[in-house]
């Protein structure tokens, strides 16, 4: 498992962005995105538009990964 950050483009409200996250993050975005049967961009929009303005998208991400699972997923 690699601890090093991997940038990947996701797209927004029609616009393309790139997030760095390690794979373990990216990994479990993805699962989330899928347990709740919805687009991983759609996820990303969601969050993005539930952030703090001086919170980035990465760390958005990350937090909401936690939270998550902190919470037990979709249980």
């Amino acid at each position: 498992m690699s601890g090093r950050p991997v940038k990947r483009s996701l797209t927004l409200q029609g616009h393309r962005t790139s997030v760095s996250l390690e794979d373990a993050f990216w990994r479990a975005f993805r699962d989330i995105a899928a347990e709740k049967d919805m687009p991983i961009n759609a996820l990303a929009a969601e969050i993005d538009e539930a952030r703090e303005v001086d919170v980035g998208l990465a760390s958005a991400i990350r937090l909401f990964v936690l939270d998550w699972y902190r919470k037990g997923g979709g249980t």
